[in-house]
């Protein structure tokens, strides 16, 4: 992986003149993947619209719900939704989580052959799960998965950072930041290409 954004950094660096003063003043972009998928999932439908320092003691309290084991999926179904939100989570929340474990025992997701599918199959894998949508699908891809071709076009901070880095009137829309990803051929790093932007705001998500 470590070479990968290597050749990532050179290849933007050399199409995207904007972008290039960004990449020679910034540390590698940090896309670690790993496959421990369903506690990721579980922890990113946890920390929505919450602070990094809030969904870290909400889902400590969850897991210590457990004995302090993080839960698999059939002890989280044959808790209730009561004893769920005594970590602080919203009933909305503990539902979402309920049914992602519903998907995982009834294999509708199997999260152990996600990785023979292609980006748009896994967007609509995971979406079919309450509470998981396009873009934490596509923070998936990139921060679990660690694939480099994947355009956030959800995600405000890009759209912020777009909008001033490159002189946008107003804040793109899904069409405008594929044509700019286009433009300066991005493709196939636009995670990386991504990535550098929310560096750019101190904007990485955690």
């Amino acid at each position: 992986m470590e070479v990968e954004l290597q050749k990532a950094a050179h290849w933007l660096a050399k199409h995207d003149p904007i972008l290039a003063p960004i990449i020679a003043s910034s540390p590698p972009p940090q896309l670690v993947p790993h496959t421990n998928y369903y506690q990721a999932l579980v922890s990113s439908i946890i920390s929505q619209q919450l602070s990094v320092k809030a969904a870290a003691t909400i889902l400590q309290r969850f897991i210590e719900l457990f004995d302090g084991a993080f839960p698999s999926p059939s002890q989280i179904l044959s808790a209730n939704i009561d004893t769920l939100r005594l970590a602080g989570l919203s009933r909305s929340k503990a539902t979402y989580i309920q049914d992602l474990a519903r998907h995982i025992i009834d294999g509708s997701l199997e999260l152990d052959a996600i990785t023979q599918l292609s980006n748009e199959e896994i967007v609509k894998e995971l979406t079919a799960v309450k509470g998981i949508g396009v873009w934490t699908a596509h923070m998936f891809l990139m921060f679990c998965m660690g694939r480099l071709d994947i355009l956030p076009v959800g995600d405000l901070g890009i759209r912020s950072g777009m909008r001033q880095l490159y002189g946008l009137e107003n804040l793109p829309t899904p069409d405008d930041m594929t044509a700019i990803a286009a433009r300066y051929h991005w493709s196939p790093y636009e995670s990386a290409a991504c990535w550098y932007i929310w560096h750019s705001l101190d904007n990485t998500p955690k």
